[in-house]
């Protein structure tokens, strides 16, 4: 008996296809924001003592590569449980800035970049997963968040023009990017988050923290979101997967 659903399936895991984890792996070392606590785990039941293990994890909700649901910034927004299935599953289109963001650290993604895209790959598909590949995932210790000699961190990040063209102009579903945070680190001096306030009051999620963008192509590939089913979390660590055809 066929089913056509197994047939696609061991089809996507032949060598014709491509599989590419886009998450930092949890641990102590794994990049989060400053303001947060680095992740500390405990053995309850050992091997030699129990024989049996299991750990407990003490870590916040926004850790390493992560999805914010709207409740992270919105009060009655909807959390992490009330993402629906289908959102976890979507078209993926990479748009990449390496080379402005190699000049310039607080580059910020504008709409002229995004219908730049459009005219090589055609316009953003509905209810897509819009990524922006800046390679900053390569960078490691304090060059993540880029001090000054002042302490204030340089990194890139999304204009708010950019994300109302996406929320406004297109129907995308969520947005993903490698650095901290949705907002460029200097934009947050003049309107703390302002981009990422907005995109969640659309009722968007997003994920930050993404990994291995660079191994993607431009379009044509999926992306698969998963997270635990934590009621009413307003985030959590993210486990994201994409697939794309050779």
């Amino acid at each position: 008996m066929s089913n056509k659903l197994w047939e696609l399936l061991d089809e996507m895991k032949s060598p014709a296809y491509e599989w590419v984890d886009l998450s930092h792996p949890v641990n102590e070392d794994t990049p989060h924001y400053a303001g947060y606590n680095t992740l500390e785990m405990t053995e309850v039941f050992t091997y030699d003592e129990h024989t049996v293990c299991a750990s407990e994890y003490k870590m916040v909700s926004q850790y390493g590569t992560h999805i914010d649901p709207p409740s992270h910034f919105v009060n009655g927004g909807r959390t992490l449980d009330q993402i629906t299935l289908k959102e976890m599953l979507l078209p993926l289109c990479v748009v990449d800035l390496t080379e402005k963001v190699a000049n310039d650290v607080d580059y910020a993604i504008t709409v002229a970049d995004l219908t730049a895209w459009e005219e090589k790959n055609g316009q953003f598909p509905d209810n897509s997963f819009v990524a922006v590949r800046t390679d900053w995932s390569k960078r490691t210790g304090e060059d993540f968040f880029a001090p000054d000699e002042s302490g204030q961190p340089h990194y890139p990040g999304w204009s708010l023009e950019a994300l109302k063209f996406l929320s406004e102009k297109r129907t995308i579903t969520a947005v993903g990017h490698e650095t901290p945070d949705t907002d460029p680190a200097i934009a947050n001096l003049i309107v703390p988050w302002q981009g990422e306030r907005y995109l969640l009051e659309q009722d968007k999620y997003q994920i930050e923290m993404l990994c291995n963008l660079d191994q993607l192509p431009p379009t044509g590939a999926i992306i698969s979101c998963s997270f635990p089913n934590v009621s009413d979390a307003p985030g959590y660590t993210a486990r994201c997967i994409a697939i794309y055809q050779k």
